[in-house]
């Protein structure tokens, strides 16, 4: 299912190297959700020194609430091949780790699961950033 993304969507700020990454990893699996693909082809890219620490990046753990409930809940994006819902590792091609990609704290990511549900949530804080911390390779 391919969601088109919104102007509100489309103001994106990616590091450098999450976008090489991220194309690389489309190039070996072409069959995934071509939203990401839009995403790189129109998100601003920064080096990852000059990113700022309240963009979320990869393996960035972020404080997230629920826009309909206000339950707070807390994510780290990452790869597919880290990632582990249960423990709040959530991957970059899924659904709402493809919302929060690129936002800012503050802004509203939103994103609809594959059963057609749609969904809100809050970007409160960054609990950490790689780049943020000086890690600019993670």
């Amino acid at each position: 299912m391919r969601t088109a993304l919104t102007s509100s969507r489309l103001e994106r700020t990616l590091t450098e190297l999450d976008h090489v990454r991220l194309t690389r990893l489309l190039q070996r699996q072409p069959a995934e959700p071509a939203v990401i693909g839009e995403l790189l082809d129109v998100a601003q890219v920064v080096p990852s020194r000059a990113v700022g620490p309240d963009v979320v990046t990869m393996y960035s753990q972020v404080l997230l609430h629920d826009a309909a409930t206000g339950t707070p809940g807390k994510i780290t994006l990452c790869y597919p091949a880290d990632a582990e819902p249960a423990a709040g590792f959530v991957s970059v091609l899924s659904p709402v780790g493809q919302a929060l990609l690129g936002l800012r704290c503050g802004e509203l990511a939103r994103w609809t699961t594959p059963d057609g549900r749609t969904h809100a949530a809050r970007i409160e804080a960054l609990l950490f950033q790689p780049e943020a911390s000086g890690d600019y390779t993670l």
